[in-house]
């Protein structure tokens, strides 16, 4: 399968943006579309907005290993365009139980070479914790994977007290860990893209 290679000099970064969460009455969608309008404030990327309660993919329904690319579904197989079109992402991920959101897990598991050699960043949101114990779970699937993780997150407890009427209000200090999490997407990706890139040639 093939994988995304580097773009063309100036194009912009193709950003994933990802709701980790499918509850009713979610605070992470106030949460990601803050983020949404600030990387579209920041520019240089070009956004893809992935709800996953829209998404609707089932529980893992695959009959074969993710790692072989042999999707019989279509929603898998779309679900895997869309991963492998984009340059890096950001998971908006909540904590369930000092744990993961099911929901995202189950998303990441659709897939494996999709994911290979790219950036990712948290947004993470909850109590006390700040969805942090969340993110934690995650990393070795990630790091699995071939996720390269930013060094700069954004982490958000007691995410509901920011937000009024639907809109999520960042503090200063949130706002500034966003705008660095995604100068080193940017960073990440410049390097990871020759890696990308070297990985095709070897096949």
């Amino acid at each position: 399968m093939p994988i995304s290679i580097d773009r063309a000099h100036g194009e912009p970064l193709r950003l994933m943006v990802i709701v980790g969460s499918v509850r009713p009455g979610r605070a992470g969608l106030p949460v990601s579309l803050w983020v949404h309008d600030r990387v579209s404030e920041v520019g240089g990327f070009d956004i893809d907005f992935v709800d996953l309660a829209e998404l609707e993919l089932p529980f893992m329904n695959e009959p074969n290993d993710p790692k072989l690319g042999q999707y019989r579904y279509r929603h898998t197989q779309s679900w895997s365009r869309r991963v492998e079109e984009a340059d890096a992402f950001v998971f908006v991920s909540p904590e369930y139980n000092h744990s993961y959101s099911p929901a995202l897990k189950n998303a990441i598991d659709y897939l494996y070479h999709e994911w290979s050699r790219k950036p990712v960043g948290f947004v993470s949101y909850g109590g006390v914790a700040g969805g942090t114990r969340g993110v934690a779970g995650l990393l070795p699937v990630l790091h699995g994977l071939g996720l390269v993780p930013t060094s700069a997150s954004v982490e958000i407890p007691f995410t509901r007290r920011q937000i009024d009427d639907g809109f999520f209000t960042p503090s200063d200090r949130q706002s500034a860990a966003l705008d660095s999490m995604l100068i080193e997407l940017k960073d990440l990706d410049q390097s990871l893209a020759l890696v990308r890139r070297d990985a095709v040639m070897m096949r």
